[in-house]
């Protein structure tokens, strides 16, 4: 049996995640994967709603971190993730101008135990 340790980061990024997953079910939205690789990226959500494929970016940051979650969603970022998205729909025989990048940002203030998250629509 191999153990997996997971790094305080980590869990705080599956638990993001977790949560964006949560706030997107309820928002009517399909997952249809998480965490997949497109080369050395990773693409955090892949969502469908109605015919739309949303590629969902989750970035989450705890009260006690410096800054908003979203402040690290830098220009190379998107990039990145623009070349994922590209490699997906290559994959998955999808237009790649029929694939949406979004990101959602979770801020977490452990001392009132609050989520404050935020969907930020085709972010490019």
């Amino acid at each position: 049996m191999i153990l997996f340790m997971m790094n305080y980061k980590q869990k705080i990024g599956q638990y993001g995640e977790n949560l964006a997953v949560e706030y997107l079910n309820r928002k009517n939205y399909l997952i249809i994967g998480r965490n997949l690789r497109a080369s050395y990226q990773e693409i955090d959500i892949i969502a469908k709603v109605k015919e739309k494929t949303i590629i969902i970016e989750v970035k989450t940051r705890v009260s006690n971190s410096p800054g908003l979650a979203e402040e690290n969603f830098s220009r190379r970022k998107i990039n990145n993730l623009m070349r994922a998205l590209k490699l997906y729909a290559l994959k998955n025989e999808i237009d790649p101008d029929e694939i949406q990048l979004d990101l959602i940002t979770i801020d977490i203030n452990r001392l009132n135990k609050i989520a404050n998250i935020k969907h930020y629509k085709d972010v490019y």
